[in-house]
């Protein structure tokens, strides 16, 4: 599928106090994430889409994350769709992990992209 063209930012262009949005399944976000990320699978996105509107204050650009940027361009040109100020991370958490990004885990175990 094509899906038109999405703005695309480089995971060298986040500042710590942007807002980050993951949208992997459960699995791959249990085995590590960043740490200040939101997460919402793509499966679960347009029933908890909800959870994103009250979570973004005054207009925030969304950084959109996934393994490696495919589902993160489908959310992100949705939520451009819906208005919402919204890029996709190129490269997606394999690109995070490879610029030595911080990861965590829930479970305090040690973070690896899944």
């Amino acid at each position: 599928m094509h899906f038109g063209s999405v703005p695309t930012v480089g995971v060298d262009q986040l500042s710590g106090d942007d807002f980050l949005l993951d949208v992997r399944e459960d699995n791959e976000w249990q085995a590590g994430h960043a740490e200040s990320a939101l997460h919402i699978p793509m499966s679960d996105f347009v029933a908890r889409f909800g959870e994103l509107t009250e979570a973004i204050e005054g207009g925030r650009r969304v950084h959109v994350m996934c393994r490696v940027g495919g589902r993160s361009a489908q959310v992100t040109q949705y939520l451009v769709q819906q208005g919402i100020d919204a890029v996709n991370v190129d490269g997606g958490m394999l690109a995070w992990e490879g610029a030595g990004r911080p990861m965590v885990t829930d479970s305090g175990g040690p973070a690896f992209v899944l």
